[in-house]
Order: C-alpha cells, then structure tokens, then sequence
C-alpha cells in the first residue's frame, strides 16, 4: 500500500487557500472515489485522469485508490484537481520520484491526451503560493498571468509526461516571460484631446479623476457624456503594483479571465441599462464577481442612468461606502473587493432634451421631475460631483479650431493633486472618514457661513456637507494651495446641480 500527497490550491473568493491531495491506494476490486465535498466537474476528473495517464505512457493501477481533498469541509470545483490527483495516483503507484512533490503546488486542467488546458484564478493560486514559498506549475496559458507576481517562481507546463519527466529530473519545465518585459506592453487609450468644447465638463472630470471622486454628466443626446466616461481611465493617476494585482485577481477569477496585456490599465466597466443586480454586484449559486468587483481601482460607467431599475441603481449604494461587496447564500458566502469610481451619465427629460424653451420638447416640469427622481435621494447623495452637458455650439465642431489640452497633460496634474493627498492623509480625498475631514478640510469663518447658505437653500443632508467640503479639498490640491480658499469652496457648490432641481 502507498500513499502520496500532492498541494494544490481551490479557490473561493478572490483567495486560494491551501488544499492537500492524498492518494492512498490499495488492494481490492478496482475503483476510484474522491472524497472531500467534490463537486461534478471534481468528481468527472476520474475518467479524465485515467485517460491522461494512459495516454502519457503510464500504468494506471487497476486496485482501489481513494483520493482525499483536504480540507474536508472546503467544497472543492472545476477542473483544475486533475493534475494533482493525476501525479498523486502516479506518486502512490511508484511511478514517479515523490521528492519534489512538496516544495510545488500544483494546477491543471487535463485533456484525454494529457495535455493542460488552463483554469481560472491563477494569480489568487501564485498570491498564495507566494507566501508559502513553493514552486508553482501551471498550464502554459496561465503561466503568465502568475508571472506577474514577484518573489515567486514559476513552470510553465504543457503536458503531464513532462511535468513527470520535470520530477523524475529527466528534463526541465520552461520559465514564462520575465513580467518586466509584459508591463512594458502598452494599449491605445481614448485621448481627451479629442473632446471639443465642454470646458466645464472637462475640469469637472480632471477634479473627480484627482480625488477619485463619483461623477454623474447630465445633457441632452450628442453633447459627448460617454466620450467624456471613456477618457477617465487615460487621466487617472498610474496603479500601483498591489492595486493592479488587486483588479487583475477579481479578472483572473472571472469566466473571460485577465489578459497580461492589460497589466497596469484602469478598468473600464460598461454594463447595459438592462443589467440586473446580481449582474452588477455579482452572484450565483457558487458566487462569481460582478460588474462593481471587476471595475476595482477602475471605472464603472452607467449611460442612461435613469433607464436602470432604481433597485437595481440602490444595491450599489453599500459597496460605493465600503468598498467591498459581501454575497451570502445558503451554502457558502464570498467578499469581493468593489472600490470603484461611478460615472453616470443621464438625459435631462424623458425626451432627452433640456426643457429649457430652448428646445422642441413639451415635457412639463413635474415629468422632469418624475425622470430625475428614477435616482433614489440616498445613491444621488453618494454621488458627489453632478454636471450639466450643455448642447455645443456649432463653433467648437469646426477642424480649424484649437484642440483641448491632451489626457497626459491632463494626468500629469491629476497624479501631482492625488500624491498630495496620499502624503496627507493615505488616501484620496474621496475615502476620508468624517474625522479626517474635519481635520484636513478645515474653512475659516466666511467659508462657513457661505457652506451653512448652501445647505440650507439646496437642502442638502450631512453626507452632501462632506462631500462638498471633500471636492474642495481636492480643487486646492490640484491649484497647490494648502488651505481651501473661498474660489475652491464655491466651485465646489456648484458640482450639486441635481440638488438644485430636486429640491425647488
């Protein structure tokens, strides 16, 4: 009788924990039963495992071998246990050298052939491989992604016959490209240059981009709302390592998995008004990220805000406060970071026009009103910076005239004002806590009252207070100014249009 054991990692969540494949094989009537709460595609993997072997020129042992995955009371998924239980099964037989089995961690789908065929979640697997120092041998089209986490050294696999030769120290697995040479990869971002006119809208964009704050651009149809949205990303300040290994783990998890070409690139979500709930926070029986989960450190972008359900617009009201995203069912729960921007953009009237008396459009004002009340008081409230579009004037179309700043002038002041803030308080201006704001927003007595007029006459709540004197925090960072001035509070005020409809 022998036994063998081989580590893997399952993965729940954005996290991979530990899984242990004990393969114990003994006399009896031949079969093969896996314990340890498999699920359907795990317990297929027998006939996939056998035909593997087979085909890689082994013997699969005609006795009774029991596999056991560890921890038991882990439920266990997908296809990516088949080259554990595959090299466990040949470790117990004594077809394969058991030495090197403990300082690697094993991942892979297998075809009849023996070939790998990639899983998802690799780079949760390398993250927790990380930290136990193994080796980590992965399919070749999940070696890259892994890759890109450092201190960690990673084998790109191919076919089981040679991850057995790679044991047997008969032959060598390959290395992937080295993650230096994939952060250099560069993709055509949507410049801001190409947006003519809209002065205002644009300086509102450059103040949400600096302190990351939630956006939403009111205007008729044509006036370039969502050309506005597309550039965001291309002016927000450059991710961060951790950050990007952050968004790219909820990607890696996900049923369209994270392309290494996109190492280091902003997130751009852009769900359809049709999207349900569980489209955007994400769900399922075994629960996978949503629209909210794979915008971290990203955008999410919803056009024709008014044309979502409002229940739909009101369970992202949570995850825009904590920045994470618990979902519960019955048998088992997942937390998925959400920490994403908002940007909205809506058509003031159901005709999409401005009612004004400027236009064709014979809405009257309470179905204005009716229209813009599709958005609840409490998601409006969360959303700090509200901007008119206004219809552009034939004169910014022409060719001949001056095109706008680019989005790398633009981002070079976004990450100068979001760099103070980190050197300030640790986090952009929009993540302050009520204490910190009363302690890096500090107004002096005129502000004050100039605040208090506003409130009063616009009706603004607490929440609406602080976030207006967040905004004006972040317009004096990006001016380089250490206190707020009178200039940057009023500016400030101004972002909170939809106040000033809603509540006249």
């Amino acid at each position: 009788m022998r036994l063998a054991r081989v580590i893997t990692r399952a993965q729940v969540g954005i996290s991979a924990p530990e899984v242990t494949v004990e393969v114990h094989i003994a006399s009896g009537l031949p079969a093969l039963s896996i314990v340890g709460l498999p699920e359907a595609a795990v317990r297929e993997s027998k006939d996939r495992v056998r035909a593997a072997i087979q085909n890689s020129h082994f013997e699969f042992p005609m006795r009774r071998i029991t596999v056991n995955l560890a921890p038991a009371d882990l439920p266990k998924e997908g296809g990516r246990y088949d080259l554990p239980i595959a090299l466990g099964i040949l470790a117990a037989s004594g077809q394969i050298k058991t030495d090197m089995l403990e300082s690697h961690e094993f991942h892979g789908e297998l075809a009849l052939s023996g070939h790998l065929r990639s899983i998802s979640g690799s780079l949760p697997a390398a993250l927790g491989a990380q930290t136990s120092e193994r080796k980590l041998v992965l399919p070749l089209e999940n070696a890259k992604e892994a890759a890109l986490v450092e201190n960690i050294e990673v084998k790109a696999a191919p076919t089981l016959l040679q991850i057995c030769q790679y044991l047997q120290q008969q032959g060598e697995l390959d290395d992937p490209v080295a993650p230096g040479s994939m952060r250099s990869s560069k993709h055509f971002i949507a410049d801001m240059s190409d947006v003519r006119g809209q002065h205002r809208a644009r300086r509102a964009l450059e103040v949400a981009a600096s302190g990351r704050h939630n956006m939403v651009m009111v205007g008729p149809p044509g006036t370039g709302k969502s050309m506005l949205a597309s550039r965001l990303p291309g002016i927000l300040p450059p991710m961060t390592d951790r950050h990007a290994l952050e968004s790219a783990a909820v990607n890696s998890i996900s049923h369209h998995g994270f392309d290494v070409g996109n190492w280091k690139q902003r997130p751009f979500r852009h769900p359809h008004h049709t999207a349900s709930g569980v489209a955007l926070v994400g769900g399922g029986s075994n629960p996978s990220p949503g629209e909210i989960s794979l915008a971290h450190h990203g955008v999410l972008f919803l056009d024709e805000l008014t044309d979502f359900d409002r229940h739909v617009l009101d369970v992202l009201r949570e995850p825009m406060e904590t920045g994470t995203i618990t979902i519960s069912r019955a048998a088992r729960q997942a937390e998925f970071p959400a920490s994403f921007q908002l940007i909205a953009a809506m058509n003031p009237c159901p005709q999409g026009y401005s009612c004004d008396g400027k236009n064709l459009c014979q809405c009257t004002y309470e179905q204005q009103r009716r229209h813009r009340n599709r958005i609840s008081a409490p998601l409006l409230d969360r959303i700090d910076i509200h901007i008119e579009v206004p219809k552009l004037d034939k004169s910014a179309l022409d060719q001949k005239s001056p095109k706008n700043e680019d989005s790398q002038t633009i981002r070079k002041r976004v990450t100068r004002a979001y760099q103070r803030q980190l050197e300030r308080a640790g986090k952009s201006n929009a993540d302050l806590s009520s204490t910190e704001v009363d302690v890096h927003c500090c107004l002096d007595k005129e502000q004050r009252m100039l605040l208090e007029k506003a409130m009063d006459k616009l009706q603004l709540s607490a929440r609406a207070y602080h976030r207006i004197l967040k905004l004006a925090r972040t317009i004096a960072d990006i001016s380089g100014s250490e206190n707020i001035q009178q200039a940057h509070l009023t500016e400030a005020i101004s972002y909170r249009s939809l106040d000033r409809f809603n509540n006249h």
